[in-house]
């Protein structure tokens, strides 16, 4: 008999252990989620956990969790107790599992090669808590052993990313080196770079389409401009017919600019502007500064450097550095190439490009926002460096189409969007809202604000919402918390409060949207928040 019971015991812990497995799996992936969307930084994570426990409605769950299984260990009866236990497991289970059914994710788990191995480490890590805690130990424990796994995985991803860091450093080593040495073998490539803080992708997406009228390119796609985005770019699409290569760089960290222009090896340079973004990891804008003029100080002195005037922090700054540059700006006169005569309406943006020499030639796109006609002039002076006429410039201008979700003109079920919804910024976010201001009908915003903006964010926020005066008509805001500043704003600059509502998701949004537009109407989507950050 006493055989019988201790497997009988045996059997229920593995059982259990299997339950709480299952258990902890929505957790697991929600926990690695937002590891993805901090991009596998811990400090970065710790930061973004430290902002969730703040909000009161976060602690109702667990709350409940734990005032259950206290009353699982307080049930006289061992056996019940034992029952009640199983029983909370599946109702914690069940109810972690309804609510990520009816969850939709902004940006949903990127399942990558880094994230299989990451999922790989994280089961070995569970396995190696959970099963000894059960094991080890019999109710009552077994209801705070529920609690626990509720919560395991946000912690176990510290262990995790320790883990898998060399593996992962070993990887990115090895495939950059694979990546380097095809660079090499294309000894008469063309290598651009282009970084900034703001205008990076649309600055490439534009002298893409310019340098396609003379040459052969490819530019990185989409936002791959880390050193793993740029190497698989080399590695899967750089052919030995390709005559120019365009590389956006990105950076939110020092060094991360040096090590870019180190891999690539551009001979020319963009800069498009500077300002205060990814403050919280860049740790001051004199920072920001010094890192993204490293694209200009590491070309060579026979390379080519092309630098916005407008920008006050790249006008002002010091370039360690004899290779020729050329300015280009809106405000500034003395530049190389300037845009004067803008105009803007529903169908697109003209102008004129007066240059040093004193010509001036007429442009016309589809594009809307000064900033696009700054990287407009950014695109044409590469163009011109490299020979493409006049001519193939106003033509390739023309035809440059929307870069999504970059001031984009869409129609959505007959409504007229202005779609900004890709990482806005200080500037961006401006320019944005004067663009609404020329449009037609009653003007709405949708917007969650913007973030990773450091110790500046609440100020620059609020400024954003003073600037929707008499260019919005109707603002809705996403996230009530994130967007206290914003309304701060508008209640400064007298907007009337009547005409701003306040939702949770974006789905509420639309909704209200649809309510409220007609289709003479404009509505512009300013940011687009991960999942992470709306609030």
């Amino acid at each position: 008999m006493e055989f019988l019971r201790q497997i009988q015991d045996l059997l229920e812990k593995v059982l259990f252990s299997a339950l709480l497995l299952c258990m902890m799996v929505i957790p697991w992936k929600h926990a690695l989620h937002m590891f993805q969307q901090n991009r596998y930084e811990p400090g970065r994570y710790i930061q973004w956990g430290k902002d969730q426990l703040k909000v009161w409605k976060h602690w109702l769950f667990p709350v409940l969790i734990l005032v259950l299984a206290l009353g699982c260990i307080v049930i006289p009866d061992y056996r019940l107790g034992k029952i009640a236990t199983v029983w909370l497991a599946v109702f914690v289970g069940g109810v972690t599992l309804y609510r990520e059914k009816k969850k939709n994710y902004i940006k949903p788990l990127a399942v990558t090669a880094r994230v299989k191995r990451q999922i790989a480490v994280m089961l070995v890590l569970n396995c190696l808590w959970l099963i000894p805690a059960v094991m080890l130990t019999d109710y009552p424990l077994w209801a705070l052993w529920v609690v626990a796994a509720c919560w395991i995985n946000w912690l176990l991803i510290f262990p995790m990313a320790w883990i898998t860091s060399p593996f992962e450093k070993l990887i990115k080593k090895h495939y950059m080196k694979l990546a380097k040495e095809i660079l090499k073998s294309h000894d008469r490539l063309i290598k651009i770079g282009i970084t900034g803080s703001y205008g990076k992708t649309s600055s490439k997406n534009i002298l893409q389409q310019i340098l396609s009228e003379k040459f052969y390119s490819l530019p990185t796609p989409a936002s791959f401009n880390t050193p793993m985005g740029i190497t698989i770019t080399i590695r899967e699409q750089l052919k030995p017919t390709h005559e120019v290569f365009i590389c956006e760089m990105g950076a939110d960290h020092v060094g991360d600019i040096e090590q870019l222009m180190d891999f690539v090896q551009p001979q020319i340079g963009l800069v498009t502007s500077i300002g205060p973004q990814h403050l919280n990891t860049f740790g001051s804008q004199e920072n920001i500064v010094t890192e993204k003029m490293k694209m200009i100080e590491k070309l060579p002195v026979t390379g080519f450097g092309v630098l916005n005037k407008d920008n006050e922090l790249i006008r002002n700054y010091y370039i360690k550095n004899k290779c020729p540059i050329a300015w280009y700006g809106i405000e500034q006169e003395d530049v190389d190439y300037r845009a004067v005569n803008i105009s803007f309406g529903p169908q697109g943006s003209s102008f004129d490009i007066h240059t040093r020499e004193g010509a001036d030639i007429p442009f016309k796109t589809r594009l809307l926002g000064e900033h696009n006609i700054a990287n407009i002039l950014a695109a044409v002076a590469v163009g011109r460096h490299l020979g493409v006429s006049w001519e193939q410039l106003q033509s390739a201008v023309a035809q440059v189409r929307y870069v999504e979700h970059r001031l984009e003109v869409k129609k959505i079920n007959g409504y007229t969007f202005i779609d900004d919804a890709f990482n806005s910024n200080p500037v961006g976010s401006a320019m944005s809202l004067q663009v609404l201001k020329t449009m037609p009908g009653t003007r709405f915003i949708v917007t969650p604000g913007m973030i990773d903006l450091g110790p500046r964010q609440h100020e620059i926020n609020k400024q954003f919402g003073m600037k929707m005066k008499d260019c919005a008509d109707e603002v809705i805001l996403v996230g009530k918390r994130q967007t206290e500043p914003i309304v701060e704003g508008l209640q400064a600059c007298g907007f009337d409060m009547a005409h701003v509502h306040i939702v949770a998701t974006v789905k509420e949004a639309f909704g209200l949207v649809y309510q409220k537009a007609a289709y003479t109407d404009t509505i512009l989507l300013e940011n687009d928040l991960p999942d992470a950050f709306n609030q």
